[in-house]
């Protein structure tokens, strides 16, 4: 769990870590950020919330998750249709696919 806060955290953000890992809550939100990069693959984080109707913040925080556990790999970046910025680009990564994660 305190991967997920800095050592240099308040308690505050400890507690919520916590909550969220025990509660099963992470795990949630990473199924369901599993789910929108499958059925939305090649779009950028602020993108795929906009597509989903997921929060960009709980989708900024999962899909970094997803790549270190070989769920989600991040692609080629490209200019966010939202933002007008560049951004990387997030795919899905089917069951037993063994592939370099990250470009």
């Amino acid at each position: 769990m305190s991967q997920l806060a800095r050592a240099t955290d308040i308690s505050t953000s400890h507690e919520a870590v916590a909550h969220v890992v025990l509660s099963g809550l992470q795990a949630f939100q990473q199924d369901r950020t599993a789910r929108a990069v499958k059925q939305y693959p090649g779009l950028t984080s602020f993108e795929l919330a906009k597509a989903s109707g997921h929060d960009r913040y709980m989708l900024a925080r999962r899909l970094p998750e997803l790549l270190k556990d070989g769920r989600a790999w991040r692609g080629p970046k490209k200019p966010c249709q939202i933002s007008g910025r560049s951004a990387c680009t997030w795919w899905p990564v089917a069951p037993g696919e063994n592939l370099a994660l990250g470009l």
